[in-house]
């Protein structure tokens, strides 16, 4: 493969995390893009919280955050991998990558052309292989998973999450109404069954199983009702909260295979 390529990954949640990390082990350069105010719910596992720490680890590798272009070719020199604060890809008018991931799984045309790019890769619904996007990428759980798609569309959203231990709606947490997302709990600690985890306006945010919260958005965030706030894992073990899942890795392998389709000589 080429070992020049250059891949802009625009979003630095968990799946986009999944993709970014499997690239940069893989030799590739990666440049991520963020919102000003992400709203990752696994935020041990992405990149996208360097937009407020600064930096952000996942399994050994760091993502730094940047404030100009000028910037992206020491985070390289140094093993990082740069994000920027640009949801418009305004980049793209500086540089010319020669892949670019649309892994925000916003389930819908974020505003992607198959001509943004030699190779324009989509991942999950919203996006039209061989029109919108050179390939896409299911991203729905099951015997699909991670299917490279040269023409058509992955699976809608079918608004049911991926069954673990036996457990799926009832895993994820949601807000009950619009405002400020508030909580004192913090990634992987254990939670009760019927156990209020968090407020929004006053209204309780109640768990409905027991296990380890995985996945909670930051404490202070503006959110709408009915929106993904947290994650409760079923299987108590801790050191999932920090390891990339199967699913993002499934992903990632799938994005590297894209690109090898394309760039094998």
């Amino acid at each position: 493969m080429k070992r020049d390529l250059l891949v802009v990954i625009k979003g630095a949640g968990e799946m986009a995390t999944g993709v970014a990390w499997r690239l940069h082990k893989s030799h590739i350069r990666v440049l991520m893009t963020e919102t000003h105010k992400p709203l990752a719910v696994r935020r041990a596992v992405s990149f996208c919280e360097a937009v407020y720490e600064g930096r952000m680890t996942v399994e050994g590798v760091e993502a730094i955050l940047i404030k100009h272009p000028d910037e992206i070719t020491k985070a390289w020199e140094n093993s990082q991998i740069p994000l920027l604060i640009d949801p418009k890809l305004k980049i793209m008018n500086n540089i010319k990558p020669d892949i670019l991931v649309e892994a925000t799984l916003s389930k819908r045309n974020t505003g992607i052309y198959i001509n943004d790019a030699p190779l324009v890769i989509a991942l999950g619904p919203g996006y039209n292989a061989g029109q919108n996007a050179h390939l896409v990428v299911e991203t729905n759980r099951g015997h699909h998973l991670g299917r490279i798609f040269e023409s058509g569309y992955a699976q809608t959203n079918t608004g049911v999450p991926g069954t673990i231990s036996g457990f799926s709606l009832e895993r994820i947490l949601r807000a009950p109404a619009d405002g400020i997302f508030e909580t004192k709990f913090v990634l992987g600690d254990s939670v009760d069954s019927g156990q209020v985890v968090a407020t929004v306006a006053s209204e309780p945010v109640v768990a409905q199983i027991p296990g380890i919260l995985r996945g909670f958005i930051r404490s202070g965030m503006r959110v709408k009702s009915g929106l993904k706030v947290g994650d409760i894992d079923p299987r108590g073990d801790r050191g999932y909260v920090k390891t990339i899942s199967e699913k993002a890795r499934a992903i990632g392998g799938s994005v590297l295979e894209c690109i090898c389709r394309k760039y094998n000589d």
